[in-house]
């Protein structure tokens, strides 16, 4: 019936060099193994090189299998109990609620809390999809605001006021929503300036921290830490499992009303088969060293604050980024794929990432960065990198110089 559409939009993603396949990959430490062949992964989100340690591949974790129903029904397994309790615990908030994935927990929290279609979502521009994709299903209108543009953000704010007839005391529901870290440019959001806007227009605030958490503050504890946030001036907190931890799902964090509405009302939640008890033990075991092993973020900021130094001394603009993503934009989508493919040939596992997923003219190298790499990788990166642009590598092996270092300080935030 509709195949012939559908194989017309397949061949317009190809013309326009935005066609996108699967790969069988295979993640091992720093390498992937792709049909056979071991390349350097700087694609991949174990940022902090959890998802390959031995303490999670050999685990002994043989009593637990499935959920087997969703957690209203019989799926809710006291490791999942645990797991919610120690997150809260760790992260500072009330309680804790474990979605299967990011995506289902993101696009639900927003379609069921926003209800009021007087309400109003504002969304930084860079958002994840699945923010997106909860904003346009919510009743509430759905505004996206310049890119960590404060200004941008206060205006949007005042004209909800203005469109309202309202004075700050009595306005609509309004949740300003934002990431923590951004998962294509890698920079990260001013969240003391969004939580200030907050309180003075009255407006609630979600943060999605998924490439934050584990990375950055004290014990990993991720952006709010970072910026010395009080956990308490975020409404809704969200972060995945799948980045720095190394597993996969995700947590809704915030206070016991939050979560038991959510229980009783997100159709994400209420419907699904539960995260399995054995996904669970094992996010609580990564958590454990998420928190425990301060070495892998050291190890990470090193690496960060290198390859930095590295692109500067091969003439490359910087990142703007501080995190273990680092966007270097090459722009058009056919040159991104010839660069990708050259690096791959090289022994570089890097994606091109491309529209939609990011503005159209901004395709670009998603580098991503881990503890579980080292200098002569990056040597090796940049060199290869600046080859396949066509740059000429000026000192590409030159050590981190002393202003680096407070680079790597600036970035603890311990």
């Amino acid at each position: 019936m509709f195949t012939q559409r559908l194989s017309q939009a397949l061949a317009d993603k190809q013309q326009n060099f935005s066609y996108r396949k699967r790969y069988v990959c295979q993640p091992a430490g720093k390498f992937v193994d792709v049909n056979g062949k071991q390349y350097l992964n700087f694609s991949g989100n174990d940022y902090l090189g959890i998802a390959s340690d031995h303490r999670i591949k050999n685990a002994d974790l043989n009593d637990l299998s499935g959920s087997t129903g969703s957690s209203l029904i019989n799926g809710y397994h006291p490791a999942h109990q645990a797991l919610e309790a120690e997150i809260a615990d760790w992260l500072g908030f009330e309680k804790a609620l474990l979605f299967s994935t990011g995506f289902s927990a993101n696009s639900s929290i927003l379609k069921t809390l926003m209800t009021d279609k007087n309400g109003l979502i504002l969304q930084d521009k860079l958002n994840h999809a699945s923010l997106i994709d909860g904003g346009l299903a919510a009743a509430a209108k759905s505004v996206r605001f310049a890119h960590n543009d404060m200004f941008a953000l206060e205006k949007k704010l005042i004209a909800n006021l203005k469109e309202n007839n309202v004075n700050k005391n009595n306005a609509s529901e309004t949740l300003i929503v934002s990431e923590g870290v951004f998962s294509m440019d890698g920079d990260s959001a001013p969240l003391a300036n969004i939580s200030s806007l907050a309180r003075q227009y009255q407006a609630g605030i979600m943060l999605d921290d998924a490439h934050g958490i584990g990375v950055f503050g004290k014990n990993g504890r991720g952006s709010l830490a970072a910026q010395n946030i009080n956990p308490a001036s975020v409404d809704i907190y969200m972060a995945t499992f799948g980045k720095a931890i190394g597993s996969s799902g995700a947590v809704v964090c915030g206070s016991q009303t939050l979560i038991d509405y959510l229980v009783n009302f997100s159709r994400s939640y209420i419907y699904s088969t539960a995260m399995s008890p054995l996904q669970a033990k094992l996010t609580s075991r990564a958590i454990k060293m998420v928190q425990q092993d301060d070495w892998r973020r050291e190890k990470l900021y090193e690496n960060i604050a290198y390859f930095k130094h590295l692109l500067s001394c091969a003439g490359f603009d910087d990142t703007g980024s501080n995190s273990a993503i680092q966007p270097v934009i090459i722009g058009e989508n056919e040159t991104t794929l010839m660069v990708a493919n050259q690096l791959k040939q090289s022994g570089i596992w890097l994606t091109a990432i491309r529209p939609p997923t990011v503005a159209k003219g901004s395709a670009r190298l998603r580098i991503t960065l881990s503890s579980a790499q080292d200098k002569t990788d990056l040597d090796f990166l940049v060199s290869q990198l600046a080859q396949a642009l066509k740059l000429t590598p000026q000192n590409v092996n030159s050590q981190i110089q002393t202003q680096d270092q407070s680079m790597i300080t600036n970035m603890q935030n311990s």
